[in-house]
Order: C-alpha cells, then structure tokens, then sequence
C-alpha cells in the first residue's frame, strides 16, 4: 500500500522491491522497523518513501492531528517529523508525544528547512533526539535513521538485561529466610556509598543492580541448610560457604558491565579486610572494591532488620558495630563512608521498610 498524496491519506507501505519474491516468504511477518514520516509537503513524503522503502516499513501524515491518530493506533519504531506544518506544529506534536507513557520513548527526528540554532534548540528542548535539513540526503537521513532505532535497541536491552538481573536477585532472596525488600535497601546503600567514593553515576547505577546479585548462589543450597532454625554443624557450613562460589558460576563471564560486576560481588561478598572471609580468603584491596561496599550494607541491613532468629537492632548499636569491625571485618574507608551518608542510608532504610 502506498500514500494517496492527492487526498492525504495515511497507511502503512510495505512495497516490495524484489520481482522473484515466492509464495513462501510472502506470509512470513514483515519485522522492518516502522518509520512514521510527517510532512505538510507529499513532495517531501515522496522523498522521504524512496529513501526509507527499502530498509523500513513506512506509513504516513500530511499534519500533526493526523500523525497523533497514528501514533496512538500503532506506536512506530521511530519518527520523522516537519516543523512548520499547518494547525499542529512539529514542536507541538513532539511535545504531545513526550507527554505519554506510551510514546515518550518513540525518538523524533525533526526533518526541516529552519536553520535558526534558536529552532534546534526549541526541538531538543521539546524532546527530539536529533535534527535533519532540507533538501535532505538519502544517505545522512538513512543513517540517522539507523543510529537511533540502534540506540533504542540498545537501551532496550540494557533494561532487560537489568530486569533479568533483579529478578534473579530477589530470586536469591527468597530463597532464605529474608524479605524481597532487603536486597532492595542494601542495593541503594551500595549505590550510595559507591558514588561518595568516586564511582561514576553510570557505576554506582550498575552497583546498584549488581549489588541485588549479592546472594543468588543460594539458589544451589538445599532448604535443610538455608531453612534449619538452629546452628549448622560442620558439613553444613562447608555447603553454605559454597554459596559465592555458585553464585559466580550462575551468573557467568559475560562482556556486560553489569554482569562483571555482578559476579565479582556473588564471589567476593564474605570476603573480609582483614583475610579472614571466604572463599578465597582474600585481604585488603585484593577485595574488589563494589564487594567490599557490599558485604558492609549487607551487614547493616540484616543487623537493623527483624529477623525470625533475632531481634532488630537499634541504629547506634549496629553503626558501633560497624566501627568495631573497621579494618577486621570492614574495609575502613567503606565504613567512613556509609557512617557520613547515614541519613540518607536512613531515608533509605524508611522507604523500603519491612511491613
């Protein structure tokens, strides 16, 4: 189907460019990114169709009440929109689609004959991700076109990856006899205390989601262990020390950042400072540093947390603890560091609270 430019009309187009297409292939789903153009002009649209036909599958709106319609009908893969149109402009309409969950995410280039900096300006402002002009290239249009459908795709599976790396995480969690919501805490007073120690925003993000991986090497002990209400004996504690190194194993080598990190903290979590931790027995700054920022917020929120074998204890208590432990238990510097930010590890600590 094409655009009736005469009447204005607006469909998808999926022209076929091949002559020998068989029989076969004709019924398989059509998975080109879909690109909506936006434009007053059907000259322009003309143009846009024959650069973008081949690669994408292609509908159409001659103004912005119409492209909206489209929008809400069948949210595009991406859009290229005029900005001097009648009724709507192209700012208005950028502007209405960034104010939907729905649609906020759909990238917008505007494609324009207004060169004025002060015009670019207004549609970054109003939420575009980039700017075309006019006359426009075939090869530049294409390959912003394909830059930001591949940042989307990026994104995308960025936050899949960190959904699949909470989920696992509270997957550890219940596990054991602790709540979902610990691991919530403790991954916000790691991400604190890893962005008051220089750790970059993207870091101390990654921290976060990492952090919530501390324990999934549960996952591989068996109920008797994890749910017995009294002391293991010997053979028992040997298994439960296995837990990091399990965890490690599930979560793998992988080039994600994330995921590095991730199996660093499972591995690394019961280390101590002073090298008498497990299972590597490892001392000092040989404990990678998102580790040791865990094992402390890990402490200190089971400490302050009801538990079925304790009782929960108050604040001063557990932060005396904290610096009886430093340079022992506790890397000196983590616990300088969380002790200074404490009120936020207390904001925390309230909003996430066990109910």
């Amino acid at each position: 189907m094409t655009t009736d430019q005469t009447t204005g009309t607006t469909t998808d187009t999926t022209t076929d460019t091949t002559t020998n297409t068989t029989a076969a292939s004709a019924t398989l789903p059509d998975k080109r990114p879909r690109v909506l153009v936006v434009d007053d002009e059907p000259a322009n649209l003309q143009v846009l169709r024959l650069i973008l036909q081949k690669d994408y599958r292609l509908a159409f709106a001659r103004d912005g009440a119409k492209a909206l319609e489209l929008v809400e009908q069948s949210p595009p893969d991406l859009i290229l929109l005029d900005v001097m149109m009648p009724g709507m402009s192209g700012l208005e309409v950028c502007a209405a689609l960034k104010a939907s969950t729905a649609t906020r995410g759909v990238p917008v280039i505007f494609v324009t004959a207004l060169s004025d900096p002060q015009h670019e300006a207004d549609g970054f402002a109003a939420g575009a991700v980039d700017y075309i002009t006019k006359p426009v290239s075939g090869p530049i249009v294409l390959a912003r076109v394909k830059t930001h459908l591949s940042l989307v795709a990026a994104d995308e599976l960025r936050a899949s990856r960190l959904a699949i790396v909470q989920c696992l995480g509270r997957a550890g969690e219940y596990r054991d006899n602790e709540t979902g919501l610990h691991v919530m805490r403790m991954s916000h007073f790691s991400q604190v205390v890893g962005r008051s120690m220089g750790m970059t925003e993207a870091e101390a993000d990654d921290l976060l989601n990492a952090a919530a991986m501390h324990d999934v090497g549960k996952i591989g002990i068996s109920d008797a262990i994890l749910l017995k209400p009294g002391p293991l004996d010997g053979p028992e504690w040997e298994r439960m020390r296995q837990h990091p190194l399990i965890g490690a194993e599930i979560i793998g080598q992988h080039s994600a950042r994330v995921l590095q990190m991730a199996r660093r903290v499972a591995l690394c979590h019961h280390e101590k400072w002073n090298g008498s931790g497990y299972p590597q027995g490892l001392a000092g700054t040989d404990i990678p540093l998102e580790a040791r920022i865990v094992a402390l917020a890990d402490v200190f929120d089971a400490l302050t947390s009801v538990r079925p074998y304790k009782a929960t204890w108050e604040i001063d208590r557990a932060v005396q603890l904290l610096h009886d432990e430093s340079g022992k238990h506790f890397d000196p510097e983590v616990v300088t560091h969380f002790v200074r930010h404490l009120p936020e590890i207390l904001d925390i600590r309230a909003r996430w609270a066990d109910h």
